[in-house]
């Protein structure tokens, strides 16, 4: 709606013009981060063997460590001399 002194598309026009420098401003700090971010990721790159050794030996150990676990729970049902059985259940004579 156009107005006699032609206020209102003047009114549009400026905040056309905020929002422009707003999203520009919007822009930049996110190139900005972005730029940070790709930093973060060579730092890794160049530290890439150092962490690929670290998390196979982290991932050796918790297997070893879920290993003697289960051995230790295991053993039991090894343990003694069977003296009868019926099925999965049987009598042990324990040492």
């Amino acid at each position: 709606m156009a107005t006699p002194d032609g206020s209102m598309p003047e009114r549009i026009r400026r905040q056309i013009e905020s929002e422009r420098s707003e999203l520009a401003s919007a822009v930049d700090d996110l190139r900005a981060g972005l730029g940070e971010a790709a930093n973060l990721g060579g730092k890794l790159r160049a530290k890439l063997p150092a962490a690929a050794a670290a998390a196979l030996g982290a991932g050796f150990v918790l297997a070893g460590g879920v290993g003697a676990t289960a051995r230790l729970v295991f053993r039991r049902g090894r343990e003694g001399d069977r003296k009868a059985g019926l099925g999965r259940f049987s009598l042990v004579e324990r040492r």
